[in-house]
Formats: C-alpha cells, structure tokens, sequence
C-alpha cells in the first residue's frame, strides 16, 4: 500500500467551475481537497483539516473563494431556503451571514452589486481561516509554531488567477 504526502489541503466551494486540481495544475494525489458551499468550515472540515496536517504532514492550508459564488449571493440576498424545506442549505447561508455584516457597502446590498459582492467573497475567505484557527487549537499551535500556514484566496473566474490575502 501506498502513502499519501500531499502539501497542502484547499477548502474550496463545491462550484463546479472551481476544479481545484486543475486551478493549481495539480493531479491526483499532489493535494488534499475539502469542498463545501461557500468554502465555510465545519466540524467536518476541520478534522479532515486536522488529519492532512496533524497526521499527513501537509504544511499548507488553503481557504479559497471564488468570484460570483453562488452561495454568498444568496447570504447577501437573504434567500429563505428554510421556507422551501432546505433547512441545511439555510444553515450554512447564515455562516456567510456574518461576513456580508462585517462588509462595509459601497451602495446597495444587493448580490447584484458585483464589487459589494466580491469584497464579501474576500471577507468570507478570511473569516474562515479565522474561524479555522479557533476550531483547531492544534492547528494553531501548528501555525504558531511555523509548522503549517492557514492561508486565504479567491480565484478569479474571470482570469483564471488566483489571489493570496
């Protein structure tokens, strides 16, 4: 049997647009990938989290948006997905929640704003990795120790690029 020695984990979202291996030119068995709507952590996500750099050895957390995500247009509009008995799907909308409320608007809040929207996408990703590093103390004794690096991006649809923050 063979073992797996990926460098790094991305959380990315589960738009099918946003292939991870292929955004990093990567191929099967060069990383570790989570995905979830909205690139949010959850308890799940951290102990895999958890496992690709605490047991794994991975040195590299990605938390990675993208542009014109689907599920913090929806946090911005305030979908009521609970009324159409989706009530998980409402769940993880009021995660993105707090990074729409934490975002100063340049005019009406609204997913149709696309800069409102973009800096919400910018504000989700880091939230995640903040939340991430609370979620996980021993990630963060980890990173403290210059072990592993939790990092934030958003890639660009548009241009195919992907930016550090």
């Amino acid at each position: 049997m063979i073992g797996q020695y990926p460098k790094a984990i991305v959380l990315s979202c589960v738009d099918s647009r946003v292939p991870v291996e292929d955004v990093f030119d990567l191929g099967i068995g060069d990383i570790f990938v989570a995905r979830v709507a909205g690139n949010i952590e959850n308890d799940d996500i951290v102990g895999s989290m958890e496992f690709a750099t605490a047991v794994a050895g991975s040195k590299l957390v990605i938390v990675m948006g993208h542009t014109a995500c689907g599920a913090v247009k929806h946090a911005i509009d305030n979908t009521d997905t609970a009324s159409m008995e989706m009530n998980a799907l409402q769940n993880l909308l009021n995660e993105i929640k707090p990074s729409v409320e934490a975002t100063t608007p340049n005019g009406k809040v609204s997913s149709e704003n696309e800069v409102f929207t973009t800096s919400v996408i910018y504000k989700n990703a880091i939230k995640t990795v903040e939340d991430i590093r609370i979620a996980s103390p021993k990630m963060a004794a980890l990173e403290k120790e210059g072990k592993i690096k939790i990092v934030a991006a958003v890639y660009n649809m548009a241009t195919g690029k992907v930016e550090f923050i």
